[in-house]
């Protein structure tokens, strides 16, 4: 393959008139924008290492490049020439003159397509499956052809147990892959958290159950690497003819060697090719073209594999695929110096920069001009550059706090308020060379314990200047416990942050204790004048506890599943409500509460 820049060139050229012929790969021609009079298909196979064999192309892929005969405005007609095996002649004769109809794929993909309309609520039955289906193309396409979905009629009743069987067993897979969930009675459906993820991420449900199946609290980077590597959509990665052997002598220089690889398997050339992309190894065309897409769905499928992570509780699995991510995008191994994220910084110049004691960017942007110039030893011009990227190098100031630190109660819900404020000129976009594509910043809080590896709070956050942000998490047993703020980017290396900080966790009141000092509360004379309200008053304090009781009792009814008052709460108020009634009656004139209308 070519580069963008030289395909540019080529195709100009050929558009000019001066260049009178032009090779393309089969590959290329969905891409192709070029006409030419004269079309010559010299094969109509393609070898499929996956298969280790040679598989016939796709006749959209055939009808794509005939198409490119004929040039609009200068040909009356276009002429195609199709060489093929004598046994396929006939077969491509009858392809040409006599049209294929158009049929629906939608069985073989069916399962994506109801997870996704499941989450949305779309689906809420099997029923609402059914009736979902009754509108697609598909549906329409099995009376004219039930030979090719396998009916042996095209009755109502076969169509309805048709339907009926497909629906079954769609969503029969999807409860078996865990991605939604099938009630009691066997008709309602509803979305389970690895659903959610496989749509919001716009992932197969087959990669969510591998992540699921795979991962483990002990995972680390090889082994998230491997998974990564196994997903379904780099299946589709080619392997063409003799490149496993391309392949065995790039994974003899991998630093994490892999046991027993099939270096035909295309799930082996994308743990190859992403480990020389973190060595930043140079490839041939072929492979660089291949890598730039395996990079493109590498991030989305990472960011999946952190909420499956945080969704099973598992800290340092977590932050290791964060790093993975950082990894992807400024190809480099996590053990590498930040300072290559620089452009014209070699690993010579990282090296001198490490013995004067500058391991990092912000040490780097601290240093005076003229100790900075020694230590980079560039021109002018490629100063420049690196000033640009270091002021877009993100500097961030946290906050944290942890709300009512002092007043916390096993079971409580303990908030942690986090003031991010970034100190940024310019744009957001990353400075990311070996990245395929534009990618802006994003931020992960995690909170965890790094002790027991539970991480118990997890939040995306893309920011800007300033943000606002709230984690919550349920306080653990009573006593003293230290947990670890931490603040990761999935771009940039060297610019994450840590913080401790710690909890107080007292015991949880009784709930009959908690009715009785109400009840005590609620005999007692109020005081004779309300106390002076300043902020540090003690009635306000004493507000704030019954405020503060009256919250951890309903969660605790709520965790319960108690969702409504409790009979004995509806009770005290009645009585409460009465006793206003008779006090109002002593303090009104004769009486009687209903007929004075005092001025």
């Amino acid at each position: 393959h070519l580069s963008a820049d030289d395909r540019r060139v080529v195709e100009a050229l050929y558009a000019a008139g001066a260049i009178s012929l032009c090779v393309v790969s089969h590959g290329l021609c969905w891409g192709l924008a070029l006409s030419a009079h004269l079309v010559v298909i010299l094969d109509t196979q393609a070898f499929d290492g996956a298969e280790h064999r040679y598989v016939d192309y796709p006749l959209t892929e055939v009808l794509q490049m005939m198409g490119r005969a004929g040039r609009p405005g200068a040909d009356e007609a276009g002429r195609c020439v199709l060489l093929c095996h004598a046994p396929r002649k006939a077969f491509f004769k009858k392809f040409l003159y006599e049209p294929l109809p158009v049929e629906s794929h939608l069985h073989h993909f069916l399962h994506d397509h109801l997870c996704a309309e499941v989450v949305t609520k779309t689906v809420e039955n099997k029923q609402d499956a059914v009736d979902y289906l009754t509108w697609t193309f598909m549906y329409r396409r099995l009376t004219q052809n039930p030979n090719y979905y396998n009916l042996t009629g095209a009755s109502h009743r076969h169509l309805s147990d048709f339907l009926s069987e497909l629906v079954e067993t769609t969503l029969g897979d999807l409860e078996g892959a865990r991605c939604i969930a099938i009630d009691e009675d066997g008709m309602d459906v509803s979305p389970l958290n690895l659903g959610m993820i496989a749509s919001y991420y716009y992932i197969g449900y087959t990669t969510v159950e591998l992540f699921a199946s795979s991962l483990a609290a002990t995972t680390k980077l090889a082994g998230l690497l491997e998974i990564l590597s196994a997903a379904p959509e780099f299946a589709a990665v080619p392997v063409r003819l003799r490149e496993d052997d391309l392949v065995r002598s790039l994974a003899m220089h991998c630093p994490l060697k892999l046991e027993a690889p099939a270096y035909h398997d295309p799930h082996v050339k994308v743990n190859v090719l992403l480990q020389c992309h973190f060595s930043r190894r140079d490839l041939p065309r072929d492979l660089a073209e291949d890598l730039k897409g395996i990079l493109d769905k590498a991030s989305r499928l990472l960011q999946a594999m952190v909420d499956v992570i945080s969704s099973s509780g598992w800290l340092a699995p977590a932050l290791a695929c964060m790093e993975l991510s950082q990894m992807v995008t400024q190809a480099l191994w996590d053990r590498d110096p930040t300072l290559l994220q620089l452009p014209h910084v070699t690993r010579e110049t990282a090296k001198r920069c490490a013995d004067k004691g500058v391991d990092d960017i912000f040490g780097l942007m601290d240093l005076e001009d003229g100790e900075r110039n020694d230590l980079l030893q560039l021109q002018p011009a490629q100063l420049a550059a690196v000033a640009r990227v270091c002021n877009r190098y993100p500097s961030v100031d946290l906050v944290h706090e942890v709300e009512d630190a002092d007043e916390i109660a096993s079971g409580d819900a303990v908030v942690v308020n986090v003031k991010l404020e970034r100190e940024a000129e310019g744009s957001f976009e990353v400075h990311a060379p070996f990245y395929p594509r534009r990618k802006d910043e994003g931020w992960w809080l995690v909170v965890g314990d790094p002790k027991t590896n539970a991480l118990v709070s997890i939040k995306r956050v893309m920011l800007q200047h300033k943000a606002a942000v709230k984690l919550d998490f349920v306080a653990p047993e009573p006593g003293v416990h230290r947990y670890m703020l931490y603040f990761m980017c999935d771009s940039y290396l060297g610019c994450d942050q840590e913080y401790e900080f710690e909890i107080n966790v007292g015991e949880a009141e009784d709930e009959e204790e908690e009715e009785e000092e109400e009840r005590e509360e609620a005999l007692q004379p109020g005081p004779q004048h309300e106390p002076e309200n300043n902020g540090l008053g003690r009635g306000r304090r004493g507000r704030g506890k019954r405020r503060l009781r009256w919250r951890r009792r309903r969660r605790r009814r709520l965790r319960d599943g108690r969702w409504g008052w409790t009979r004995r709460r509806c009770r005290m108020g009645m009585r409460c409500r009465a006793r206003w009634h008779r006090w109002q009656e002593r303090r009104r004139p004769g009486g009687s509460a209903r007929g004075w209308r005092g001025g």
